[in-house]
């Protein structure tokens, strides 16, 4: 099956948590941490558990990274173990002129074999291209970010009276239109610019990052995807599951706390049993 493909199947039968497998050492179980591979079997774990009820996994690669060869070691064993049948985002916000883009490209496709990618735009199209070239992968480039900094620059009005990640946005949608691969990340903290700029969106795949302990509200966001018909959404949400128990519990509280959103945006997405209240 075609990453894209992968996509497509989870969201369109009513999956949509993304699991964020944004794994800390520190806050891990201590058990895990005596043996040789501890981020690997604490993920190992936390799959186990929430595979059947996941739309997705989102590896960090930066909490990998931060660890040198043997954190790289434990993420190309965690891609590996998910395997083929779960989308999979290397969550790497690349974006360098073309050539390095086209490194980055061939170690998070080739390599790693992700099926989808986070990117910078603000180098502009050369820097993106070498992604999009990769037609059967999908590619979440940053548009307004769930940070309270995102209005540093994200936010900056232009001499056309658009907000700049108005204009990302408009040339993602021109980019998706001739590879058919494009997706955004929106931040769910961003509930406001959502509802207003959802026209322009909804032929897009989204990512949204920032539900819980950012402050995005997840009755908010799936509420208003819902009264807007759309489908193509994946929520983010990691430290509230991967870390709902330090105990030796804590791949079945996981899987408890996943449920648990599953549960919240079916009824909130159900126009027979809507009841917001319920849903908090």
């Amino acid at each position: 099956m075609k990453s894209i493909d992968k996509f497509y199947s989870a969201v369109n039968n009513g999956k949509h948590i993304c699991v964020g497998l944004d794994t800390d050492i520190k806050m891990i179980p201590d058990h895990l941490k005596l043996t040789d591979d501890p981020i690997f079997l604490f993920n190992k774990a936390i799959i186990d558990a929430t595979r059947a009820k996941a739309a997705a996994y989102k590896l960090n690669f930066a909490f990998y990274e931060a660890a040198g060869i043997e954190g790289l070691k434990s993420l190309k064993r965690t891609i590996e173990y998910i395997g083929e049948e779960i989308f999979i985002i290397g969550d790497a916000k690349r974006g360098d002129i073309g050539s390095t883009s086209a490194m980055y490209a061939k170690s998070l496709f080739d390599y790693f074999n992700c099926d989808s990618v986070t990117l910078h735009p603000y180098m502009g199209y050369d820097s993106i291209q070498p992604f999009l070239q990769y037609k059967e992968k999908l590619n979440f480039i940053l548009t307004l970010t769930s940070n309270k900094s995102a209005r540093d620059f994200e936010s900056l009005t232009l001499s056309t009276n658009e907000k700049l990640y108005q204009k990302v946005l408009e040339k993602v949608n021109e980019w998706n239109r001739q590879f058919a691969n494009c997706g955004i990340v929106f931040g769910a903290t961003q509930i406001a610019q959502l509802q207003e700029n959802m026209q322009l969106i909804k032929d897009l795949p989204v990512l949204l990052p920032g539900i819980g302990a950012q402050g995005g509200s997840l009755k908010e966001v799936v509420t208003l995807v819902h009264q807007n018909h759309f489908t193509s959404y994946l929520i983010n949400a990691g430290r509230s599951i991967i870390y709902a128990s330090n105990g030796s519990n804590f791949a079945e509280k996981a899987a408890e706390e996943l449920e648990k959103l599953n549960a919240k945006i079916a009824l909130l997405s159900s126009t027979k049993s809507f009841n917001a209240e319920e849903a908090l």
